[in-house]
């Protein structure tokens, strides 16, 4: 329920008063241990970065940061409506741990949920108290003016003082009602900036954890590339199907209607000659009809169009001479039809690319949904060596996903084994 009461009435204003000072001081209890202990245990992990024991805590450290930081942009829509774009490169998924670590030590949001765990600390802190002090303050200077002050003072004359609420030194009756004077003009003071106060938590939040306009420039800057690289991928792929038509079946198309024009000429003057000639129209309409399907299963398979993504990926393993297992855990959804057809034929590339290259007679193949994530990954139990670069095709690959914000980790040490891990960010319906 948002706390913006920004037009209602007075039973409204209210209740977003309340609302906001009981949310408030749930959010500042909350939020200072966690942030402190976050920013230690990040800080103690990167300090350790250099000896090795960091490279393997700080990929651990760093989800846990992001999954509360992602828990307080939620906080932050749902209580103040006020939206937090994330901007999380994907947290890469290889053996390496010093790959791992350093991939997150290059993504701006790391040090900037460093920077915002220091600011949630403190004037985070403040601000999501300062609705909880405005509605809870008034009620000590009526509870003065009820005869609170005389435990507080030890008497008129007592020996501890005055008791200083605000600016009024309580001492006696007549102080003590211009105790309770200004804890109402607190009150009114709460109820109407009460909201608005813990509006400022959610602005600083949103301050320091969206995106620079540096980091946007950056994406627009790779998303241009990406289309510009799907644009090109999509013209040369038209291209193919072009050719593989005039080359295959078309010409075999042209071929049988001359043949058949021949037939006509032929079927009396030499019918034996005319049937020859049916008999290779015959065959040459069946290798147009086969390569038509093939053209088509190029495209799009069928199988992917009517049974989904695992069914497709476990019709590839298939037809494959090496023994190839496949695990999917997708949850009964499917991604949307562009996703799935950019994860269908980046498998059939890496798996093409196993059978001719690594030399396996292994392959395993996992696919699962979690997290706002497709992540494929693709094993075997060949001779490693594969890489992005060097023309082996995972560059295409690599390429494909990007279309979609998708990632490429390769883990392929000389000896193997080889994983290939694809994570695209995507939805199931």
């Amino acid at each position: 329920m948002n706390t913006n009461t920004n037009s209602g009435d007075g039973g409204s204003r209210t209740r977003g008063m309340v609302l906001a000072a009981g949310r408030g001081l749930a959010l500042a209890v909350v939020s200072l241990p966690a942030a402190v202990l976050g920013f230690c245990l990040s800080l103690v992990s990167l300090v350790l970065i250099p000896i090795g024991v960091g490279a393997f805590t700080t990929p651990y450290v760093v989800k846990g940061v992001r999954a509360y930081a992602d828990r307080r942009r939620a906080l932050a829509e749902r209580w103040g409506g006020v939206r937090i774009p994330s901007a999380y490169r994907p947290l890469p998924e290889t053996a390496n741990p010093w790959k791992r670590t350093y991939a997150l030590l290059r993504d701006p949001a790391t040090w900037r949920d460093l920077r915002w765990l220091q600011v949630d600390m403190t004037a985070g802190f403040v601000t999501a108290l300062l609705p909880a002090v405005l509605v809870l303050y008034p009620l000590e200077g009526f509870a003065l003016a009820l005869g609170l002050w005389r435990t507080m003072t030890g008497g008129p004359y007592g020996a501890y003082g005055p008791y200083w609420y605000g600016f009024v030194p309580v001492s006696g009756w007549t102080t003590a009602f211009a105790a309770a004077a200004l804890g109402a003009v607190v009150l009114v003071v709460a109820h109407r900036y009460a909201v608005s106060a813990f509006q400022v938590h959610f602005r600083l939040t949103r301050a320091v954890l969206a995106p620079s306009q540096a980091e946007l420039a950056e994406r627009v800057r790779v998303l241009t590339e990406t289309r510009r690289d799907a644009v090109d991928t999509s013209a040369a792929e038209l291209r193919r199907i072009e050719r593989d038509l005039h080359d295959g079946a078309q010409a075999r198309l042209v071929a049988m209607g001359m043949d058949l024009g021949t037939v006509e000429v032929l079927v009396d003057k030499n019918p034996e000659k005319a049937k020859e000639l049916l008999a290779q129209a015959r065959r040459s309409s069946a290798e147009a009809l086969a390569e038509l399907r093939d053209l088509v299963h190029g495209i799009h398979p069928p199988v992917l169009a009517e049974r989904g993504l695992g069914d497709a990926v476990r019709a590839l393993a298939l037809r494959l001479p090496v023994s190839t297992e496949v695990d999917v855990e997708l949850g009964g959804g499917r991604p949307d039809a562009p996703v799935e057809s950019a994860a269908y034929f980046a498998v059939s590339e890496l798996l093409t690319n196993a059978v001719k290259h690594s030399g396996a007679d292994r392959i395993w193949v996992d696919l699962h949904h979690g997290a706002g994530q497709l992540r494929i990954s693709v094993t075997d139990n060949g001779g490693g060596g594969a890489a992005v670069e060097g023309g082996s095709g995972l560059a295409g690959v690599e390429r494909r996903l990007g279309t979609f914000d998708g990632v490429l980790a390769v883990s392929s040490p000389a000896g193997g084994p080889t994983m290939v891990t694809m994570e695209i960010p995507c939805v199931l319906s």
